[in-house]
């Protein structure tokens, strides 16, 4: 887990960054900044509206009575992608994009449950259920 949030927070803002550069210098600085403010105020945009959605997919579950196990996914990777866009860079705005775009969010949502599976059946995730036993 170490070595990933080395990776996390010193290769992709190093990559970021060059990745920048290089666009920069190609379209110019102000081509640049342009593209990377649009992607934060689109970004903050869609996270909001995806994010109204899921909440009311949520109240609506809730409403009937079942757990909204999905859109509680959905939210992580929606707040998740936010952030993400909110960020200055072309990977994290392209991954950001992939979680509020509903066909490729469900293709993340799939992976991570299977990731979140695998590390249960390894041990590695405790997971505690409370419920009131049967009279």
């Amino acid at each position: 887990m170490l070595g990933y949030l080395i990776l996390l927070f010193t290769v992709v803002p190093v990559v970021e960054l060059a990745l920048l550069i290089k666009v920069g210098q190609y379209i110019g600085v102000g081509y640049t900044l342009g593209i990377v403010i649009f992607t934060g105020i689109a970004g903050a945009y869609l996270a909001k509206k995806q994010g109204f959605l899921t909440l009311r997919k949520i109240e609506k579950d809730i409403n009937q009575g079942r757990m909204p196990t999905g859109e509680l996914f959905d939210g992580v990777l929606i707040l998740s992608s936010g952030i993400l866009l909110l960020t200055p860079g072309f990977i994290t705005d392209l991954i950001g994009f992939m979680g509020l775009v509903p066909w490729t969010r469900n293709l993340l949502k799939g992976w991570l449950k299977e990731k979140i599976r695998g590390m249960i059946d390894q041990g590695k995730v405790i997971t505690i259920t409370s419920f009131k036993p049967l009279d």
